[in-house]
């Protein structure tokens, strides 16, 4: 009897934190993201400020793009709604903190401080998932935080660490959080 009811407010719980929070963000997107992530790092290392650059654009840009097929099929699957009030106050909440780290890299590069790219990336992106993540289930903020924390540090490293921080953000944090989600919110 007890363990039934445990069930019953469990599943409870589940379906009021689904209908108030965007649920469809995607464990095994995630992860595809921080391989991807990791395979910039390996190509970005020990190159050029320029060419440093162009990799992780482009990497950014296949980022996006994997994480929101991945987004759209997990919606679909669970027959959620894309475009509810939670996805949309996710994506009005992360969209900022994206534009200023567009504007910051472009500004950061002219002054020839790209050093700082990293830090500041992993810390508005952080930023951005943070701040959306408050629309979505608990993992995610939590996330964004460990991304804040990472940039933080990156900032007072020297710049040949870069690399590995980005790699350790984008790749290695995306992996950790892909698998708990996949593993506790269902992929």
């Amino acid at each position: 009897m007890q363990v039934h009811a445990l069930d019953n407010l469990r599943y409870i719980r589940e379906t009021m934190e689904r209908a108030s929070a965007f649920t469809a963000i995607s464990g095994w997107g995630l992860i595809a993201v921080g391989l991807t992530a990791l395979g910039a790092a390996a190509l970005a290392w020990g190159k050029p400020a320029t060419r440093w650059l162009v990799i992780w654009l482009v990497e950014a840009v296949i980022s996006f793009a994997i994480a929101a097929l991945a987004t759209v099929r997990k919606a679909r699957a669970a027959r959620m709604p894309l475009f509810s009030m939670p996805a949309r106050r996710f994506a009005l909440s992360f969209s900022p903190p994206m534009a200023v780290g567009a504007l910051l890299t472009v500004a950061l590069y002219r002054a020839g401080q790209w050093e700082a790219l990293p830090g500041v990336w992993l810390l508005l992106y952080g930023t951005g998932i943070v701040t959306g993540g408050a629309f979505s289930i608990r993992v995610v903020p939590v996330m964004g935080l460990c991304f804040m924390l990472l940039g933080a540090l990156t900032l007072f490293l020297p710049p040949a660490w870069s690399c590995a921080m980005m790699a350790a953000g984008f790749g290695g944090l995306h992996l950790l959080f892909g698998a708990l989600i996949v593993r506790r919110y269902g992929g």
